[in-house]
């Protein structure tokens, strides 16, 4: 599995330790320069901006502006891109991404048409690169690097890890666990399109072997089956950190489409009623509103001291 620790920020003896160079495609958008701009005050190591036709200018006097994605990654070496371009956009420019080298691609776009994202995905897969979306609203370590669009206030350095298919409720999950004092060590945004680049059993890999982690916070939600497979997976793999989860939309009508794209419950598919008993099995037990995800998590790890 993809070491993600080492894509954000490397190690410690690495000459760009904490420091790795994050491109933006759709730069000068409107969009792209609001969060490109936010990313930067972070204090994310935004080292270019792509802009097909744009290519020799600055973005705000300091961040030099590309045509491609190859002049981009061979100016700057970097690894990581963040794209802010219309969904039907999102296929060429991340073909674009990944055949210039970048190997992990956070798409912020929705509504992507599969058959597109499978394409990217497919391309990904072949170049040994992940993608985080799309529909995400990015993935952070706090304190050190934003690559996405959520705000910073809710976050805080810690050692819970959370996966989130929920853009909102990451933040505001985030945010009661950092008022409860439970800070974190890396937060990841699944997405809500149908397709994702990255899974909940994906992310899961790619935290449960953090050295230093404390606990894990697993928001989910109606439709599909991923926290079914999430649950399964964190059984069989004997992972006993503690767990808690959240499952958003418990009161929506069956067969009816709930906010995102992959969020909707054909008979007992997709049931929040399947998702809690596999996470009860799991022994994750299941917040009924989001401030009651820290109070779940406190109880978890005063049992397992």
């Amino acid at each position: 599995m993809t070491d993600i620790f080492g894509l954000l920020k490397g190690k410690p003896e690495d000459p760009d330790y904490k420091k790795k160079g994050v491109i933006v495609q759709g730069i000068t958008g409107a969009y792209g320069s609001l969060h490109a701009h936010n990313m930067i005050a972070y204090g994310t190591n935004v080292v270019a901006g792509v802009t097909p036709g744009k290519g020799g200018q600055k973005f705000e006097d300091s961040v030099p502006i590309y045509n491609t994605m190859q002049e981009a990654v061979n100016a700057t070496n970097a690894k990581i891109s963040i794209v802010f371009v219309p969904a039907k956009f999102f296929l060429a420019a991340a073909k674009e991404a990944l055949e210039a080298g970048i190997k992990l691609l956070v798409a912020i776009p929705e509504h992507v048409p599969i058959r597109d994202t499978m394409e990217a995905l497919d391309l990904a897969n072949k170049k040994g690169a992940v993608i985080i979306g799309p529909n995400t609203p990015g993935i952070m370590i706090p304190e050190l690097i934003k690559i996405g669009i959520m705000p910073a206030m809710p976050f805080k350095a810690g050692n819970v890890a959370v996966l989130s298919k929920s853009g909102t409720l990451l933040y505001e999950i985030s945010d009661a666990l950092t008022n409860s004092g439970f800070g974190q060590s890396i937060t990841i945004g699944i997405g809500g399109d149908p397709i994702n680049g990255t899974r909940l059993i994906d992310a899961f890999e790619m935290v449960k072997d953090i050295p230093t982690l404390e606990g894990l916070v697993i928001v989910g939600e109606i439709g599909g089956d991923s926290e079914e497979m999430l649950a399964q997976k964190i059984i069989d793999s004997g992972f006993k950190k503690p767990a808690v989860a959240y499952i958003a939309g418990r009161a929506a009508p069956k067969e009816k489409r709930m906010g995102h794209a992959g969020a909707i419950v054909m008979g007992t598919y997709g049931s929040a009623e399947s998702k809690v008993s596999m996470f009860n099995k799991a022994n994750i037990p299941v917040a009924k509103r989001p401030a009651e995800v820290p109070v779940l998590l406190a109880g978890k790890i005063e049992k397992s001291d």
